[in-house]
């Protein structure tokens, strides 16, 4: 008669005739000496043991007075910062980070490159900022001018005195920083301000002049400081960040919808087109840079979804609303003679562009959740 084993017999009789390794012994002079743990064997080396050790004192500063202080590129790496007690500082954080704080810091000018995160202002005043984040927030702050780029809508809380501009800045290694921090430079919502805490008949923030100069908040790094070797830029024309009109009023009725989609030469376009519209007097209302799938080009695009649906799968869309009187047969001439070749959307006409910018703009503002 045939014999059988069970699954656990089976497993036991394995494990007999198999020992772990981890229980294998070898005698020694009468001892036993458990195997892989030989005294000449160096000890195992784990990846956290590898890792740099990180000194907390790098990644803040505090207590500061009357100095020209902050980091150079490459020294946070996406770290976490803090900036807290300072007075009459300026202050240049010129990498790209986590996440950022400052706290009780009074009179002070302050750059900071690309945040992964939040950044987050609490009991300042008297500050002129320039800023680029995911998100952005203020608590108990009196008085701060900020240069913003902001991927989604930024909040004031208990805070008044309050002013707003689009991001204006530059320097060589900003736009490896906005990629680092998984920051697009055509997403910018630095008006689209939400007051936590408003008070009725009265308003906690404005926008500034249009015509606003960083240079007249923020002043470029004293020569003589450690930052006298980046090459700083102010100039709104070489800003990484495109100028942007934002939620000021429009000069005109006539906006148009251009828009490029995913491919090796989309930033470099945009650019190129927003130089070619500026130079003709048009002005740049907002950007947006999203993900769209086959059903949303039809709700956007409406007539022209079925050619535009296989350059959607390729990546995200680059959309742009530029306004002006005649701006959409000036964007047409300038797609035809500039974009020869390159796939493209442009408002056909004056008389739909108006639907077509809203029709982009609030799907986009849909999916990213403002």
């Amino acid at each position: 008669m045939g014999c059988f084993f069970s699954k656990k017999s089976k497993r036991k009789s394995a494990e007999k005739e198999n020992p772990s390794p981890t229980t294998t012994t070898v005698e020694s002079g009468g001892n036993a000496v458990p195997l892989g743990n030989n005294a000449d064997e160096p000890p195992k080396q784990y990846s956290w043991d590898k890792r740099e050790k990180v000194d907390p004192k790098d990644y803040m500063l505090t207590g500061l007075k009357d100095v020209t202080v902050g980091r150079l590129p490459g020294k946070l790496n996406g770290q976490q910062f803090v900036i807290q007690e300072c007075e009459n500082c300026n202050i240049y954080v010129l990498d790209h980070s986590a996440t950022i704080n400052i706290d009780d810091c009074v009179n002070c000018r302050i750059v900071l490159g690309p945040v992964k995160g939040s950044v987050f202002f609490r009991d300042c005043k008297d500050i002129k900022c320039v800023v680029a984040c995911q998100q952005f927030r203020t608590r108990d702050c009196k008085k701060m001018d900020v240069f913003l780029c902001c991927a989604t809508q930024p909040i004031i809380e208990a805070s008044t005195g309050m002013k707003f501009g689009c991001f204006q800045y530059y320097y060589p290694d900003l736009a490896f920083h906005f990629k680092d921090a998984g920051l697009s430079i055509f997403n910018n919502n630095w008006s689209n301000i939400h007051d936590f805490t408003p008070v009725s008949g009265e308003n906690n923030w404005s926008l500034l002049p249009e015509d606003s100069n960083v240079l007249d908040f923020v002043p470029m790094p004293d020569p003589e400081s450690d930052f006298k070797s980046v090459r700083i830029s102010t100039e709104a024309a070489r800003s990484i960040v495109p100028l942007t009109k934002g939620g000021r009023r429009k000069d005109s009725e006539e906006s148009c919808l251009f828009v490029f989609f995913a491919g090796e030469y989309t930033t470099a376009n945009a650019r190129k087109l927003i130089d070619e519209a500026t130079s003709k007097g048009f002005v740049l209302i907002q950007t947006k840079e999203v993900s769209m799938k086959p059903e949303d080009a039809k709700r956007v695009f409406q007539s022209n979804a079925e050619d535009l649906v296989e350059f959607i799968s390729k990546g995200p869309v680059t959309a742009l609303e530029l306004n002006g009187d005649g701006v959409v047969e000036a964007c047409k001439n300038i797609a035809n003679e500039v974009f020869s070749g390159t796939k493209l959307f442009v408002s056909d006409n004056k008389n739909t562009s108006t639907r077509d910018v809203d029709s982009f703009f609030n799907f986009a503002d849909m999916q990213m959740g403002l």
